[in-house]
């Protein structure tokens, strides 16, 4: 399936502040890139050699805006060409748009996905339990949530209510109760970008794409942008206990970012963020199709709450942090045996996409059949320091 690469690109991109990095073959590391009406133009310095340090800037607007830079070239070459399948070693191609950022990512930010949490959660992993076990949260719990302030006075009764009902669970703490879930999603650099494989478990029978809004975030907790992700959920390891959130999360090319961060200006602007609609499709190479959205307007808590559980007097990130913000997509349609929901086969193009941040386009694979993760802090720092930039 060869992808429209233009249409990777946000619908405005020619008055967009667009941030990223791009693999250069020809000093065999990364440089900092800026598109600009539909070109790439390498705007790496001493000042400026990571994405991190852009987005430290006081005026990163300005510097994407503005910066002198090498031209690249066209961007839909260089989405092109960040194909896995078919890529060309010897020319450039896009990378996941973060660097020293801490990976982290909110959980159960939306009342879909928390009710599907609690259905996997008291279906023990199991996708045959799911139907019934969605049946039994559906009747005790309902699905009213979306007015339900987290922590609020009316969440503590409906807590109480529901463990006089034997219904509680740790999903609904961190849904509706006063503390976001917070973890880390993956290592500074390990984030695959466009066209990239991205990796699931070969142990998991029962897992999902999770389309998501992802801000980027400077060291003093300033929203600086926005970009596109795929946190990839493992439903049946993670139903059987959330303390195995770890081998669910970060796990080779499990985390996809991209294609690249949107700085925010006056023509795309924190309350944008939480206006923007996320569209997801599926495309199986046994001819399945899954399409679904989600509006960053039904999310429980606002992005600055989540920034602000995340980042703080608690809880430093020098370099910063790109912060997934939660999906509200737990895809239940069946696919092959009926009663089994869905659940990834290999081979599956997975698109999510946007009208303002672009498309991420994804192919599925075993993790274990994903490129290895290689380049890593030290062997960044050596190439930079090569290079002169350090």
């Amino acid at each position: 399936m060869a992808p429209d690469t233009m249409t990777l690109l946000p619908e405005d991109h020619h008055d967009a502040l667009l941030v990223g990095r791009v693999w250069n073959p020809t000093v065999e590391g990364p440089c900092v890139a800026v598109c600009r009406q539909g070109a790439l133009y390498d705007v790496t310095s001493k000042s400026t050699p990571t994405v991190s340090a852009v987005l430290e800037l006081d005026d990163a607007a300005g510097f994407v805006r503005d910066a002198p830079g090498e031209l690249i070239g066209p961007a839909d070459a260089a989405l092109e060409n960040s194909v896995q399948s078919r890529r060309d070693p010897a020319q450039p191609w896009l990378l996941a748009p973060c660097d020293l950022q801490a990976v982290k990512a909110s959980g159960v930010t939306f009342v879909v996905s928390l009710l599907e949490r609690v259905i996997e959660e008291r279906a023990k992993g199991d996708p045959s339990g799911a139907a019934a076990a969605r049946a039994e949260v559906m009747q005790v719990i309902g699905s009213d949530l979306g007015d339900l302030k987290p922590g609020s006075p009316e969440a503590m009764r409906l807590k109480e209510h529901l463990i006089a009902e034997g219904m509680w669970s740790q999903y609904l703490e961190v849904g509706i109760g006063p503390d976001a879930e917070i973890f880390t999603k993956a290592q500074p650099l390990s984030a695959v970008g466009p066209g990239a494989d991205i990796g699931i478990l070969p142990i998991s029978k029962w897992n999902n794409p999770e389309p998501e809004v992802v801000l980027a975030v400077s060291s003093d907790g300033a929203i600086k942008g926005a970009t596109l992700g795929n946190d990839v959920n493992l439903r049946d390891i993670e139903g059987r206990s959330a303390l195995l959130l770890g081998k669910c999360k970060d796990n080779n090319a499990s985390a996809s970012i991209g294609p690249f961060i949107r700085i925010l200006d006056s023509g795309f602007t924190e309350a944008d963020i939480g206006k923007l609609t996320i569209d997801l499709n599926v495309t199986g190479e046994d001819g399945f199709v899954l399409e679904g959205h989600s509006h960053m307007s039904e999310i429980s808590r606002s992005p600055r709450e989540l920034v602000d559980a995340a980042i703080g007097p608690n809880h430093q990130y020098p370099d910063g942090m790109v912060l997934y913000l939660g999906t509200m997509f737990a895809p239940v349609e069946d696919r092959g045996e009926a009663g089994l929901g869905f659940t990834h086969h290999i081979g599956d193009i997975v698109t999510i996409s946007s009208e303002r941040l672009g498309a991420l386009r994804n192919t599925v694979r075993h993790a274990s059949d994903c490129a290895p993760w290689t380049f890593g802090t030290s062997q960044l720092m050596r190439n930079l320091a090569a290079r002169g930039l350090l």
